[in-house]
Formats: C-alpha cells, sequence, structure tokens
C-alpha cells in the first residue's frame, strides 16, 4: 500500500529536521508549499497519495497554483519545495522515478534589496522614545540588527551567554543551527548594556537567557520586530517598503561599498555561497561607476 500525503509529509519533516538539520522556520516553509499538492490533487480526485503523482500531474498544479500566484519568485520557491520533496521519496524507497526532475523553473530577474543610508537609519534611531518602557529595548534592537548584519531568527534567539563583551564579538545560531562569530561594535554593546537595566525590571522572566523580551518577560516574536520596524520607519518618514531584513542588507551594501572584503562580509552574514554574497555588489551603481573612475588607468 502506497504511503499516504499525511505519512510522507510526516516522514519528510523528520528527514529535514534529523538528517538535513533545518531550522523550524524552513521546515514550515517546506511543508506549507509541498501541503499545496495534497490540496490540488485530492480536490481533484487524486488522493491515492504522492506515489502515483506523474509529470503530466505536476505540470497540471503548477497550472494551478500559478493562475493564482502569478509571482515568479512564489511559483519558484514552491517549486524548489516539490523538488525536494520527491527526491526525497526517491532516497526513501516510496518511488521508482521522480516526477519533478523535468519541471522548468520560472524565469526570474535579480531583485535587488532595498537598502537604507546611513542617514535613513539616524532618523530611525532618532524616533525612538526612550522616555517609554520599550525605547532603549528598540534602539538596542536596531543597533544589533544594523551592526551585525543579523537576521530576524537570529536576533530573537540572541542569548546573554552569546555576547562576548570583551572580545567584541556575538555568537549567532543562522540557518541550519550554524554557529558563527560576529563582531559587535561598541555602540550597540552600549545599548544593549543600557537596556539591560530596563530589562531587569520585567516582572517576569520566561527565559532568562534571551536578551529581547516584551513588557511580560517572555520573548519577543518574529512578528514583533516586523511590527517594531515598521512603526520607526513610519514616524521617521520613510517611505520605503522595509523590515527587520532590510538592516542586514544594509549592513552588507554599507560594509561592501567601505571597501571591505566580500568573503569577510559573507563570513559575517553566514552565507553558505559567496554568489549569495554578491548581489550586494550590483546594489550602489554610483559606488562602481566611482570605483571604475577612482581605479582604472583609461580613467
Amino acid at each position: 500500500m502506497s504511503l499516504s500525503w499525511k505519512a510522507s509529509f510526516k516522514n519528510f519533516e523528520n528527514y529535514l529536521r534529523l538528517e538535513k538539520s533545518l531550522s523550524e522556520n524552513s521546515i514550515e516553509a517546506y511543508l506549507n508549499d509541498i501541503k499545496k499538492l495534497e490540496v490540488f490533487f485530492t480536490s481533484s480526485g487524486n488522493d491515492s497519495g504522492p506515489a502515483s503523482v506523474t509529470y503530466t500531474d505536476l505540470k497540471g498544479f503548477i497550472n494551478w497554483f500559478g493562475s493564482e500566484n502569478r509571482n515568479a519568485r512564489t511559483q519558484s520557491r514552491v517549486l524548489s519545495g516539490i523538488r525536494a520533496f520527491f527526491k526525497f521519496l526517491l532516497i526513501d524507497g516510496e518511488i521508482k522515478e521522480n516526477p519533478s526532475t523535468l519541471l522548468d523553473s520560472p524565469k526570474i530577474g535579480v531583485k535587488l534589496p532595498v537598502v537604507l543610508s546611513v542617514a535613513e537609519i539616524d532618523r530611525i534611531v532618532a524616533v525612538i522614545d526612550l522616555s517609554r518602557q520599550e525605547g532603549h529595548r528598540n534602539k538596542a534592537i536596531v543597533e544589533t540588527l544594523y551592526g551585525c548584519g543579523l537576521r530576524v531568527s537570529e536576533l530573537v534567539n540572541l542569548r546573554l551567554t552569546d555576547i562576548h563583551h570583551s572580545e567584541g564579538f556575538i555568537s549567532v545560531t543562522g540557518k541550519g543551527d550554524k554557529q558563527r562569530l560576529v563582531p559587535i561594535s561598541n555602540k550597540a554593546l552600549k545599548e544593549i548594556d543600557l537596556y539591560k537595566i530596563d530589562r531587569s525590571r520585567l516582572p517576569v522572566i520566561h527565559d532568562a537567557n534571551i536578551v529581547f523580551l516584551n513588557r511580560r518577560g517572555r520573548k519577543l516574536t518574529r512578528a514583533m520586530i516586523f511590527t517594531i520596524i515598521r512603526d520607526l520607519a513610519g514616524k521617521a518618514g520613510i517611505m520605503k517598503k522595509i523590515g527587520p531584513h532590510t538592516f542586514r542588507h544594509s549592513f552588507a551594501t554599507h560594509m561592501i561599498e567601505a571597501g571591505a572584503d566580500l568573503r569577510a562580509v559573507q563570513e559575517m552574514l553566514g552565507h553558505e555561497s559567496i554568489m549569495t554574497t554578491e548581489i550586494y555588489t550590483h546594489i550602489d551603481r554610483s559606488f562602481l561607476r566611482d570605483t571604475l573612475i577612482m581605479f582604472h588607468p583609461r580613467s
């Protein structure tokens, strides 16, 4: 008897967690994407499980999904999850041929991330009301995001024992639970220390080692960080569509513009491939032109 959709999803989840060592956020994203397969096939009368799915069936799914989701990046992400799922089923012996092998990815261009200028970041910091209970916390959040180039998941999981004051580094747990050391500026350390005074007055500490907490003493959620950043951007009069990740983009861009080594930036960001880091060399065209004028012998 072939494996049901539910059983195959559970096996795939265990594979991602135990063998691939992916983060909970990545696992959830994979599962959310491939569960769209079950919705499509069961609604069209094919509920016999993933082992019976053919290439033609998957083409039908792609057309169905694409009619409702025209964004090429969304389609590409879902397709990536489907390929990973059927590759797993092949490895696990549940299928003899991978029906997703010949699926074509939608063509997408390079989407350059939104970046803030130093002046815009200063404007965001300036609108933080330090007289409010969360004032020093929010300032420390902004300075840590921008000063260390952290992902939002890395920020909310940062622990007090990860901060090495005397060495000027923090230990960061990134994607796949991979750890790296990232330099932290004296300014960010100072803001964290000021926040820790307010933090010590919280009525309840749910996890005494987590750095950034809400007013009830619990770990901040990713959604709350998004809300804080967008609220501050609105108060600062910044019309760009930004979130916590914008500070990571800005960190990388400003470092590279200032002449930082690409490999060093890759290490600090925790990118597996230098290709991912290289996108930041394409953002400021005026910087590239100035570099050519300054260094090229024909200029």
